[in-house]
Order: structure tokens, then sequence, then C-alpha cells
């Protein structure tokens, strides 16, 4: 939940992020229990199902509003493969596009008053990026077969550094699922944390005098509207990243 300013009872800033067994489950040791965390995920499935087909059923040679919505987000996200993989990036538009949308539903659902932002739990979002590194490594292997170690070497790299520059290179490969991970966890993260926190001072300050609670209300007001846009830009930037990696795989270099 991005912007509780009733305090859930004093609990602290922290506890939005908690996942919760709304359905428990278990099999024999094993939880599976249905969470609020699954629960947001099939939210956002179900609301991008809905988008993507009820806006474009009538398809309209004149498109109303929604529809433009949805042909202007195809092409959004057309464009960005285009920009980044080229023509070859064409077969893998669904999957770029269906983790674009659902990154973004993700997080323009945390937004809402007492949600729960799946993009904030570091093994979901670690999952998607832990996804898309392995399928453009096998990407890369189907495209170049064992000539894909060669992405290790750059080429014109003079033979007497590739035991230099080989660790540093797959060092760097590996490190690649962590970084798209964590980045989009940190940023979620911290800005619901600094939205809570800041909510927090509305209720303590304004409950004894208005003036000083006009101030932390006004700061939670820009802070919403900068965390509705990096809940776009993250969802951005994580596809954007996802094409760079895949351009890597078919291109080497």
């Amino acid at each position: 939940m991005a912007t509780d300013a009733h305090g859930e009872g004093g609990k602290g800033p922290l506890h939005q992020f908690q996942v919760e067994h709304w359905v428990p489950i278990h099999i024999g040791d094993v939880t599976v229990s249905f969470t609020n965390s699954a629960a947001y995920m099939v939210a956002a499935v179900v609301l991008i199902i809905l988008f993507t087909t009820l806006t474009v059923r009538r398809r309209e040679l004149v498109p109303g509003r929604w529809q433009s919505l949805a042909e202007v987000t195809y092409e959004f996200v057309g464009n960005m493969i285009r920009d980044n993989v080229g023509n070859e990036g064409k077969p893998y538009f669904p999957f770029v596009f269906t983790l674009f949308m659902f990154i973004l539903f993700c997080n323009m659902l945390g937004m809402l008053p007492y949600s729960f932002t799946v993009t904030s739990q570091i093994i979901v979002t670690f999952g998607l990026a832990l996804v898309v590194f392995i399928g453009v490594t096998i990407i890369g292997f189907i495209k170049h077969g064992f000539g894909f170690f060669g992405f290790f070497l750059p080429a014109g790299v003079p033979g007497f550094l590739a035991p230099l520059v080989i660790p540093i290179e797959v060092l760097s490969y590996l490190i690649r699922p962590v970084s798209l991970g964590l980045r989009l966890f940190a940023n979620l993260t911290a800005g619901h944390t600094m939205l809570k926190v800041f909510a927090s001072f509305i209720i303590s300050l304004g409950a004894f005098y208005i003036v000083p609670g006009v101030i932390p209300f006004s700061v939670v007001v820009a802070l919403t509207v900068l965390e509705f846009a990096i809940a776009f830009l993250q969802a951005y930037v994580f596809a954007v990243l996802s094409c760079i990696y895949l351009h890597d795989a078919l291109h080497m270099h």
C-alpha cells in the first residue's frame, strides 16, 4: 500500500510489505498458501487480459479513447523493441509486452490505498529478472551455438588480456539478474516507505494544529505524483534492459 495515512494502528512503514496468508494451504511441511502477493498478481493478470481484449474488441476504424490507449501501448512496446533489438526482435514482442504490462499493472495496483505492492518483494522482481536472464541465454546459444562463449571476449581484445577480460565479462553477465531485480525492488520499496513515513507526519502534526499538517500533506501529494511516474518508469527500464540483453544475445555485442 502506497499512501496509508491512517497509520494502520501504529504499525511501522515496512508493515505494508508484509506477505499475508489469505488462504492457508499446507502440503506436508511445505506451505503453498494463497497470499496477498499472489492475489495482486492474479488481479494484475486479469486486468491486463481485460485491457488488451475489451479495448480492441470492436476494432473501430476511428478508435475511441480506450482503443487508442491500447494501440499506443502496443506501438510503444513495438518501438522499444525495434530501437533496442532491431527487426530480429519482432518474434519476442509478446514476451516483452507481457513483461512490461505485468510490471506496470503491479506497480500501479500498489499505488491504490490499502493495497499491496507485488514488485516490492525481492523474490518477485528477482524471479522476473531470472526468467529474462535464462531466456536470453538460451536464445544466445540457440542462435550462435558454442560461439556464444565469444560474447565474453569482445572482438579486438589482445590475447594476453583474455585471462583478465573473460572473468570480468562473465561476472558482469552473471550479475545482470541481480541488478535488474534489485533495481525494481529498491525503487518501489524506497518510494512507498517514504510515502508512509510522510503520511504518518500528517496525522501526528495535523492532529493538534492544521497548519503544520499541511506541509507533510503537500510533500505526500508531490511524492505520490512522483511515485506514479516511477511506477511507469521502472516498468519501462526493466523492459528496455531486457531488450538490451536480448540484443546482446542475438547480435553478440
